[in-house]
């Protein structure tokens, strides 16, 4: 079995874990937790083409864009027809084609990240946006991922990349950072109710939750037209006067059409003549 094989196996089984995870009473209680915070990001979105990566259940279903394609790892896991059946890192859509990306929890679980990370800035469409959400490393969840890194289980032992890697990786693909929620922060052994705890940590947005949204959109080349320097000269047809001297170079006899430089210039003249006369 090849490398790539290997991978791909690799990733169907995280992919596994993480949907039991994610459909589990800890799991439902962060994807709302997500959805949540997700909503108020995508009343602002809309376009005719979306494309979610996911690694649990449909989470652009409110949007407004018309057409949200989602996406699957092998045709065994395809559940609806329009699903796009490929390897993360080979998205077969052409360049800015679809005006909202979504990764969920993808990032952590494929073997190279940064690989669909240029691949989905790739699809998304200039005026589009690209969203992410993903697992937080320094937020409330953070001891339970070093405790599953130890023992090797998932999907709270995948590799968790924190902000600021992820705003490196974008900008590596022109892409910048608008905004960052911050979300589940109700871990599972809470005391106070989750609604309050959560709402508390929206309210804030302390970046102490389980997951974090990143918003993040093409950054924009301005480029700054350079203008020609303009030096005046005084046109006469023919380009030139008395043997083929250039008007511009004539002096002038006039003061009243001379320059400051050239009046000047004169009055010394004369200055020096009359203290030798």
């Amino acid at each position: 079995m090849s490398n790539q094989q290997c991978d791909a196996v690799r990733l169907v089984e995280r992919l596994r874990a993480a949907r039991q995870y994610l459909g589990s009473p800890s799991g439902q209680a962060l994807v709302r937790a997500e959805r949540a915070c997700l909503g108020p990001v995508l009343e602002n979105l809309a376009g005719r083409h979306g494309l979610e990566m996911t690694a649990g259940g449909s989470l652009l279903d409110l949007s407004a864009v018309g057409h949200v394609m989602e996406w699957a790892p092998r045709h065994e896991d395809v559940r609806h027809a329009s699903t796009l059946v490929c390897a993360p890192d080979a998205i077969p859509l052409a360049d800015e084609s679809m005006e909202l990306v979504l990764i969920h929890h993808l990032l952590e679980m494929v073997p190279e990240p940064h690989h669909l990370l240029r691949e989905a800035a790739r699809v998304t469409d200039h005026n589009g946006r690209l969203l992410i959400i993903g697992w937080h490393p320094y937020g409330s969840a953070c001891a339970r991922h070093w405790l599953a890194r130890r023992y090797g289980s998932w999907p709270m032992g995948g590799v968790w990349r924190s902000v600021s890697r992820l705003r490196d990786w974008l900008t590596f693909v022109d892409f910048e950072i608008e905004h960052i929620d911050y979300c589940g922060f109700a871990p599972p052994s809470a005391s106070l109710p989750h609604d309050a705890m959560e709402a508390l940590g929206r309210r804030w947005n302390l970046p102490l939750g389980q997951s974090f949204v990143i918003r993040a959109k093409r950054r924009i080349q301005r480029v700054t037209p350079v203008r020609p320097r303009f030096t005046p000269r005084l046109l006469v047809p023919g380009g030139s006067l008395h043997g083929g001297v250039s008007a511009a170079r004539q002096p002038c006899n006039d003061e009243r059409h001379c320059y400051p430089r050239d009046r000047r210039a004169k009055e010394f003249i004369s200055h020096v003549r009359r203290e030798h006369s």
